[in-house]
């Protein structure tokens, strides 16, 4: 199915650079964990404000930009010097759905996206990566699969934001959207865990 995570080999080729600029000056994965996940609520503030003060949404896409490039490095560092751990992989996971709740968490408050449809929204996402998580419990591998994987979901933020940022044309199918959305996020939990069945 058609993902962005797709494309994660070749962003993480672009990374590699500042990886190794971040390893240098005593940067670990884990700090780059934590590093996302305070970022998120960053984002989030600016997020929950955007809608009042337009030049925020282009500060959530940036954020964004910057979370996805955070999420890439600390498992490329984690890999490329040999610094996995058990304690790595619990804040790589919970740090992901900590996160998600975080930057969602204002879609709950906007007048014009129903509260059930930004809610289901959320708890889904979660549901999406707890299926991912899953997978690995039952086939020893980590599934990412989308449609509106967490990088999905990511762009699909990111993506509002920025048209926001020039135009409200958008919200008058906010419904439309995170309904679409919620579906392919079903779409993708269902897949994750029948390819780990196989």
């Amino acid at each position: 199915m058609i993902s962005i995570y797709k494309l994660k080999s070749r962003f993480q080729t672009l990374l590699k650079p500042l990886m190794r600029a971040l390893r240098n000056i005593g940067f670990t994965p884990n700090m780059i964990t934590i590093s996302s996940v305070l970022l998120s609520v960053i984002i989030s503030y600016f997020f929950y404000n955007a809608f009042q003060k337009p030049n925020f949404f282009l500060i959530v896409s940036i954020g964004l930009f910057t979370r996805m490039m955070l999420n890439a490095i600390d498992g490329m560092m984690a890999e490329a010097y040999n610094m996995k751990s058990s304690l790595g992989e619990v804040l790589n996971e919970t740090g992901d759905i900590i996160s998600d709740i975080l930057i969602f968490y204002p879609l709950l408050f906007l007048d014009f996206l129903n509260f059930h449809i930004a809610f289901a929204f959320i708890i889904f996402s979660v549901i999406n990566e707890l299926c991912g998580i899953l997978s690995k419990i039952i086939s020893g591998c980590r599934r990412y699969d989308g449609p509106m994987g967490k990088s999905d979901r990511a762009f699909l933020i990111g993506i509002i934001c920025l048209v926001s940022y020039f135009s409200p044309v958008l919200y008058v199918y906010m419904n439309l959207i995170f309904s679409a959305a919620i579906l392919l996020i079903m779409i993708s939990s269902f897949l994750r865990i029948k390819k780990s069945l196989i």
